[in-house]
């Protein structure tokens, strides 16, 4: 039914044309919802190459329908999940070095030492979604769920955006302010706040929750809350004083990324 959210992920190989990837997941967590027609089921999920090296492994959880009402609820199992993936547990690809970055090529001069703990960067720029774009990238990632496509799956007959779209038009903005920070390491968590639909503008900003060095040369990793908000939002507001997300929130999503020094 729906994708709620995400932790303890980490990119370790890099992946290139050519590979071929498969994934093995396991139930870790079980929580049925309140109206005893649906529950949480949280997996844990290890995608592998062609040479059974581990490409990226994942939590997360997802809301699913119960096949029969009338059964009993299953005890619940809620997993502890890492609220943050430790600096020494990111994984640096091997033979990574920043030290002859071109700042030149890249467009912005902004490194590691350059972003401190608490900014808020506003990446300014917006995107309108529209039904074809959002429908062909979802077909890309083979998300067939009939949301994206059938307006008749939903009461309102709209088609719901895929929230890996929203996470790509967000890190995709990012690069406004944050054009150096190459490589993503590690997801912290994410959650997708709201919905999206084809005539919302996309906007983004990020926080820099914390900053570590690497091993690598010249590598360093920036902690960063990336936020997709649907139109834009000045204030940059994450969430109200009753705690919830703020008006508009469509993804809040805590990373790691590898930058130059």
């Amino acid at each position: 039914m729906a994708n709620l959210g995400y932790a303890e992920c980490r990119f370790h190989v890099p992946v290139v044309p050519g590979d071929t990837l498969r994934t093995r997941s396991t139930v870790i967590g079980l929580k049925q919802n309140s109206n005893g027609k649906s529950g949480v089921v949280y997996v844990r999920s290890v995608a592998t190459n062609q040479r059974d090296e581990v490409a990226i492994e994942w939590a997360r959880w997802v809301m699913v329908h119960k096949r029969d009402i009338e059964a009993p609820a299953p005890e619940t199992v809620i997993p502890d999940l890492a609220k943050v993936v430790a600096p020494a547990d990111l994984v640096v690809p091997a033979g990574l070095d920043f030290t002859a970055y071109d700042f030149a090529a890249a467009g912005e001069r902004h490194r590691f030492d350059d972003y401190e703990v608490g900014e808020k960067i506003d990446h300014v720029d917006g995107v309108t979604l529209t039904d074809a774009e959002h429908m062909l990238a979802t077909r890309l990632w083979q998300n067939t769920a009939k949301v994206h496509f059938n307006t008749q799956a939903r009461p309102d007959e709209r088609r719901l955006v895929y929230g890996g779209h929203i996470i790509s038009m967000a890190r995709a903005l990012s690069f406004n302010g944050l054009a150096n920070a190459q490589l993503i390491s590690a997801i912290n968590a994410g959650a997708h706040a709201s919905p999206a639909f084809a005539g919302d503008t996309v906007y983004a900003w990020s926080e820099v929750l914390d900053k570590a060095e690497t091993s690598a040369p010249g590598v360093g990793a920036l902690r960063l809350r990336l936020v997709g908000t649907k139109d834009r939002d000045e204030s940059m507001t994450l969430r109200g004083d009753d705690g919830k997300y703020a008006p508009g929130v469509l993804l809040d999503l805590d990373v790691w990324a590898l930058i130059p020094r």
